[in-house]
């Protein structure tokens, strides 16, 4: 499903066999990049290149990075990703009580709860998270 198109490239959310984290594709013939998204935080990040010896120029990918951060880009972003997967991909981790974000749970310093459910509200691009013990998280993105 389409996101966007920045410079004759298409951002798409594949429909079928995608797996966590939250990511898009965007590529032609010889490259194909992948970009990371959250439900918890409005980061994006490039997560690779395939094959990286064909990849765009560092600034390209810059440029693509920068387009999906846009806060309507990300938001059709998330509401794709949530219509054809029906997950934010936090389901099972753990989060950070005082500090409001997710863990590696060995990293963890703070009061930590287990994700029990997560599910994303694309109208008011917030994401609820159920928490174990600890009740509800609303993330206004």
């Amino acid at each position: 499903m389409k996101v966007c198109s920045h410079r004759g490239l298409t951002m798409v959310v594949y429909t079928r066999d995608e797996h966590c984290p939250p990511h898009v594709h965007v590529g032609e013939a010889d490259w194909d990049a992948r970009f990371r998204f959250s439900f918890w935080h409005n980061g994006v990040a490039l997560w690779d290149v395939a094959p990286s010896l064909r990849a765009p120029k560092a600034t390209l990918l810059e440029e693509l990075r920068r387009r999906l951060k846009s806060p309507e880009t990300l938001r059709r972003a998330r509401r794709l990703w949530w219509q054809s997967r029906s997950t934010t991909c936090l389901d099972n981790q753990r989060w950070d009580v005082d500090e409001h974000c997710v863990r590696v749970a060995k990293a963890s310093r703070g009061r930590d709860a287990r994700v029990v459910a997560s599910i994303y509200d694309p109208e008011k691009d917030i994401t609820v998270l159920q928490l174990e013990r600890h009740g509800r998280v609303e993330i206004e993105l």
